[in-house]
């Protein structure tokens, strides 16, 4: 399909892109690596009136770990998390980046174009959850920090103002000791979207029981959710299998699968039990271990 017509510019940078966004406030569709945005609008499902291409802001794609915080910049691509030394000490980060698409759009494709996208089967949302990562945008009047748990409304539908840009994604760095996190997806071909996906991150205290734990599911919702009853079953607790499969049972009541071509409805919500599963076992024993 032909895409429908738009005005198309291309700001020198961030400063000029806000007041862009600013003075045509609902005209203009931000445009950062294109993986997500060109086929909706190849197949006008998005007909923006203005089309605003990031490609030439600058300062957007850092990746920096202080002792408190991971600070991932916007434009920073799949394959740049990937490859970027400080993301050695991030193991489930490094492979959701590595198993995205294919390599053009791992080198194109974008961690904020992901997020703002929030397709209801994409990876990065789940790992934000799972993670309790904040996401700042910032608009000309100034910026704001969102939790990743207030940010994807429904599909394809976040917590960005017309007005703003997604500039970072700010989360606590990794334990020194005592912390891991996996992700377990469930997909029809290396690479495709989720058919199910669960993001797991845990944080052990020294008596081995679970300090802090995160859980994030895709593909079976209308947008990616936080299973936060599943967590509240282990909050607490010393890991064991049995307690692992009751929060694996309430993550998975707590989806909303449809029947499609990549299953039935009992299929996926089976699914994400055994993801969750396999997602938290893989994150406690990376604590254990430190690796």
């Amino acid at each position: 399909m032909i895409p429908g017509q738009f005005e198309y510019v291309r700001p020198a940078d961030l400063g000029q892109a806000l007041a862009i966004l600013r003075d045509r406030e609902g005209d203009a569709k931000l445009l950062s690596g294109g993986y997500s945005l060109i086929p909706l609008i190849k197949l006008r499902l998005a007909q923006p009136v203005l089309l605003v291409d990031m490609r030439d802001l600058t300062g957007l794609d850092g990746i920096v770990e202080t002792d408190d915080e991971l600070r991932i910049g916007a434009r920073a691509t799949h394959r740049q998390i990937h490859e970027h030394p400080v993301m050695a000490r991030y193991p489930m980060m490094r492979e959701v980046a590595a198993g995205i698409g294919d390599p053009q759009v791992r080198n194109w494709g974008t961690i904020g174009g992901s997020i703002a996208h929030a397709d209801p089967a994409s990876d990065w949302p789940a790992v934000m959850l799972a993670r309790h990562a904040h996401i700042v945008c910032r608009s000309a009047s100034g910026e704001r920090t969102i939790r990743a748990r207030d940010f994807f409304v429904d599909t394809f539908q976040t917590a960005i103002e017309p007005t703003e840009v997604l500039t970072e994604i700010r989360m606590s760095s990794r334990p020194k000791g005592g912390g891991g996190g996996a992700y377990q997806k469930l997909e029809r071909k290396v690479g495709d979207f989720a058919t199910v996906g669960v993001a797991a991150a845990v944080v052990l205290d020294a008596a081995g029981r679970i300090d802090n734990v995160g859980i994030g599911v895709t593909g079976v919702s209308p947008s990616p959710y936080a299973a936060e009853e599943a967590e509240d079953v282990i909050e607490g607790q010393v890991p064991a299998d049995d307690l692992l499969r009751r929060a694996a049972a309430a993550a998975a009541a707590q989806a909303q699968p449809v029947a499609d071509v990549r299953g039935p409805v009992d299929y996926k919500r089976a699914m994400v039990a055994e993801m969750t599963v396999r997602a938290l076992r893989t994150a406690v024993e990376r604590a254990l271990s430190g690796a």
